[in-house]
Order: structure tokens, then sequence, then C-alpha cells
């Protein structure tokens, strides 16, 4: 049974099953990822809910697996040469599950590295455009007179959603056939953008027909509906 005890997030959030991973996270959109990919895999795992409601994000039991704060978080019990190993940041997560698992990315070398180059733009484009669009349509940002930092945030995410709406045409998935960690990694984007956030039609999600419907074959897939309230949040008293 491998031992955890060195590392003090177990103290916080104890394992039940220590020979799982452990998922520290909560259904955003970049916890969610994860969720998914692990759903998907069918990798055994145990889920901890860290609540933001509570700060526990910036605890010192977390800020030791995590020192960026910021969720997901795992803890592989199996890691490389069978020893624990902790890992943060969502696309690094998916891609280390991938090839833990050997599922969801191309092994030839080429299809590897387009598929890369596609969560790579979720991270760094979908994935912050996105949540700028959610500040200013349904937080504080809302409540600000000058409209023209969310009309910039809303037209660069327009031209984000082009460029996944030509990329799909033609495509089922973003790699062809292939469902892949690019597509786990993009979709719980758009669908929060359209649903949580509230600004499909502030971006005219109509207009990007090939989108829509991928969304749509992604979120009917049984391992998104699981992976979408994974972790559980706390009921309302």
């Amino acid at each position: 049974m491998p031992d955890l005890s060195a590392f003090p997030i177990t103290k916080k959030w104890p394992a039940r099953h220590p020979d799982w991973i452990q998922l520290y996270s909560l259904p955003t959109p970049n916890g969610i990822k994860v969720s998914v990919m692990l759903e998907e895999t069918g990798l055994p795992y145990e889920p901890h809910l860290v609540r933001f409601d509570a700060n526990e994000q910036t605890s010192p039991e977390f800020i030791s697996l995590n020192p960026n704060n910021k969720i997901p978080a795992i803890l592989d019990p199996n890691g490389p040469d069978g020893k624990p190993f902790p890992l943060f940041e969502s696309g690094a997560i998916l891609l280390y599950l991938a090839d833990k698992a050997g599922q969801f990315i191309p092994g030839d070398a080429a299809g590897r590295y387009e598929t890369i180059q596609w969560l790579m733009f979720q991270m760094s484009g979908v994935g912050p455009m996105f949540g700028q669009v959610g500040f200013f349509n349904k937080f504080a940002g809302k409540d600000f007179e000058d409209k023209r930092p969310r009309d910039r945030y809303v037209g660069e995410s327009r031209r984000l959603l082009g460029v996944l709406e030509r990329r799909l045409t033609g495509r089922e998935w973003l790699m062809g056939d292939a469902y892949t960690i690019a597509d786990i990694a993009i979709f719980p984007w758009i669908n929060i953008l359209t649903r949580f956030y509230e600004a499909g039609d502030l971006v005219g999600i109509t207009d990007f027909p090939q989108v829509n419907r991928a969304l749509s074959t992604f979120l009917a897939r049984p391992a998104v509906v699981r992976g979408l309230d994974i972790p559980k949040r706390p009921q309302a008293s």
C-alpha cells in the first residue's frame, strides 16, 4: 500500500483509497477537464472537493501540493518509477493521464504534437478569454459602465470560436475521428461560456454550428455527464 503521509495535503483531505489517484478539485472548467479525463480512462481515483468559499485553495496543505493555489491538482501514488507523484496545471495533468492510460492522444509523434498544439490553444487563448467574458458578463465586471473591456474580450472570444469552427468543419473532433485531450480541454470552456456565464447571445454562439454540434456530442458522452459533477459541491442548507 503506498505511503502518502509525506504529503501534507493528505492531512486535510485524508485518502480513503491511498492506492488510487487523489484528485483535489472543484467542478469548474479546468477541474472538469481532469474529472472527465479520469472518468474516460477508467483510472481509479478519489475526488476531494476544494472549497473556494472557505478559501481552502489558499490553505498551507493545498499550497504544499500546488504553490500556485489553483485547482485542479493530483497526487498519483503510483507515479514514475513507482513513486508518489504530485502534479498541478490541468493541461499537464491531461498529458500525464493520457500517457499513463495510453488513451486519448495519438501514438505517432506528429499526431501527438498536433494534439498538444490544440491543448496549448485552449490553455493560452480559450480559457483566459472566455473567463474574462464571464467576469464582464456575469460577475462584478457587468457593473462597469465602460463596455470597451467587455467588448474586447467578446471580440477575441468570437475570433477563437471562428478558429474552432474552421477546424471542426469536416471533422468530428479537433483531431478528426479521434477524440483526444484537446477536445476534453476545450469543450468544458465552451459549455461554461454559453451556460453558466450566459454569454451565448453575447458572443453569437449560433454563428458557429460546427462548434455547437461537437459540443452537443461531447456533452452526451457518459463520462462527461459524470465528470461535470465531480467533485460534488456541498448541498445548500
